[in-house]
């Protein structure tokens, strides 16, 4: 069940489930479930966060935008977490630094979105796809309706995913390991899953879990549950963040100082970069506490093309440069690393650089375009290179 400090907070982005007690009997049933993640690997991942915050490793985060629960499969698990290491391991080998890995996997089966309704091909009025957790993107008006019960079965795919992904631990250090992450946004599968331990509270829904630009209200129930759990935590910032807003997060959510703790993850766009980040950063470092800084040069460079949703790898690409130096004319370690939308797929849903249109004849991805494993190594080659 939602707690009681949560449940007195503004929780955004929330579906509107139709049947209160179905979804109340789930939460009650998530409670009774053992957590997906344990304390030991939470604090595993942690420790390899504060190699990072030290300048002594890169992070690569990556995966789809949102999950999907047919892809709960070991084969496809598989798949998917050997593409993660196999870029992480380019980035190692390319940096000369230990690069921590994290999927954004066995968890990341909802999405916040900009408005509750949508139009389908047909043009009929649809409630907008929010991810496998909540409701079928199939253009069905009645399959849009959240389902509570859905909440259980993405319980049951994240913890096959992260079976899987302990599997593919065997003999590797902890610098080569995928652990898993989701955005912290449906309260009533995040509340239920919090657990005690010898530390303190932890969310055992994942490993990393990160607020997002729509929920990163200050007072909100989201910063709150970041707040009170121990896993390192992620806050998307992008060109709405004002400095004072960022400073005071870093010490909400960080007021010990711990190196790795919390991770800004930059999300401002290509042609924002300059604008934004410095006085963020300023701030952040002269009266904040202590961050490390990640890119996201996906969210913040969307587009319409041929009218579906893309992004262009000539812009990702600009937006790493300009996020390096930025964070280097600043003197601040902008090695934390890259949070990536990608798949191990062949698909064509990022348009190419140097490329101004295209056929997008092989478009997979049930909500954002994720790079194709050429795009991401464009990418992750271009991060390296800046360093």
């Amino acid at each position: 069940m939602i707690s009681r400090s949560l449940a007195q907070r503004v929780v955004l982005q929330q579906p509107d489930w139709p049947d209160a007690e179905a979804l109340a009997q789930v939460e009650r049933e998530l409670a009774d479930l053992p957590a997906l993640t344990t304390e030991d690997e939470i604090v595993d991942l942690a420790r390899g966060m504060a190699l990072v915050a030290q300048g002594s490793a890169l992070v690569l985060q990556g995966g789809d935008c949102a999950e999907r629960f047919e892809d709960a499969v070991p084969e496809r698990v598989r798949q998917r977490a050997d593409h993660l290491q196999g870029l992480a391991a380019g980035m190692r080998a390319g940096a000369r630094l230990p690069t921590v890995a994290i999927g954004r996997m066995a968890g990341q089966y909802a999405k916040p979105r900009s408005s509750p309704f949508e139009e389908s091909a047909k043009g009929e009025r649809l409630l907008t796809y929010r991810g496998d957790a909540v409701n079928d993107p199939a253009p069905d008006r009645w399959r849009r309706v959240a389902d509570p019960r859905r909440l259980i079965t993405a319980y049951e795919c994240a913890a096959l995913t992260l079976g899987e992904l302990r599997r593919s631990w065997s003999g590797r250090p902890l610098t080569e390991r995928v652990f898993a992450s989701h955005e912290l946004l449906l309260m009533p599968y995040e509340s239920p899953l919090v657990r005690a331990g010898v530390r303190g509270d932890y969310a055992g829904s994942t490993h990393f879990g990160w607020i997002g630009e729509r929920t990163r209200n200050l007072g909100g129930a989201h910063l709150e549950l970041a707040r009170t759990v121990n896993n390192p935590i992620g806050v998307k910032i992008g060109p709405s963040m004002a400095p004072s807003e960022a400073a005071e997060l870093s010490r909400l959510l960080n007021p010990e100082g711990i190196a790795g703790r919390l991770t800004f993850i930059v999300r401002a766009g290509a042609h924002e970069v300059d604008r934004v980040l410095p006085p963020v950063v300023e701030e952040v470092a002269r009266s904040g506490a202590p961050v490390v800084w990640m890119c996201d040069p996906m969210h913040g460079n969307g587009q319409i093309r041929s009218g579906v949703k893309t992004r262009a790898v000539a812009a990702v690409l600009q937006e790493v440069t300009s996020f390096v130096r930025v964070l280097r004319s600043l003197r601040q370690w902008p090695a934390g690393g890259l949070h990536l939308e990608l798949t191990p797929d062949p698909v064509t849903e990022c348009l190419p650089a140097h490329v101004d249109d295209m056929d997008f004849t092989d478009y997979r991805s049930s909500c954002d375009p994720r790079l194709n494993p050429e795009q991401s190594a464009e990418v992750i080659s271009r991060f390296v290179a800046l360093l």
